[in-house]
């Protein structure tokens, strides 16, 4: 079971204690996420201007807005990894198909070659008959 973490992380200036079942460092990333919002924002004057309410809910739906990308990012992303795994699926069947058909023209291929030297044994036999035949 993991081990309940609790860290001092500073965002927008206050001191909060953070408490969770993640690293520290887990923690303090999601201060420094909040404090770049927080940062970004306070760039804009129609966000300054705004009381601390205004504020928080515009922090909030910024917040769950880049939540949604990156899960639409991530659907994506899942999508494309399984249509390469299909892909690829596709590719390694394509591949044991193509060896198969190797094997069996090797197969022929070596059978063809016996053939042919039983008929080359076979052609020197004849015409070692031929030539006792004729030195008769």
């Amino acid at each position: 079971m993991a081990i309940k973490t609790a860290s001092e992380v500073l965002i927008g200036g206050k001191v909060y204690t953070l408490s969770g079942y993640e690293s520290e460092e887990y923690l303090q990333r999601i201060a420094s996420y909040l404090n770049g919002k927080l940062n970004e924002y306070s760039h804009v004057e129609a966000f300054r201007r705004a009381n601390v309410d205004r504020q928080n809910v515009l922090m909030q739906i910024n917040i769950a807005d880049d939540y949604f990308k990156s899960r639409k990012q991530i659907g994506d992303m899942e999508e494309d990894m399984n249509a390469k795994e299909k892909e690829l699926y596709d590719l390694k069947h394509e591949l044991v198909n193509a060896q198969m058909k190797l094997e069996n023209m090797e197969k022929n291929l070596a059978a063809a070659k016996m053939e042919l030297q039983a008929k080359d044994k076979k052609i020197i036999q004849l015409e070692a008959e031929i030539r006792n035949n004729s030195k008769r």
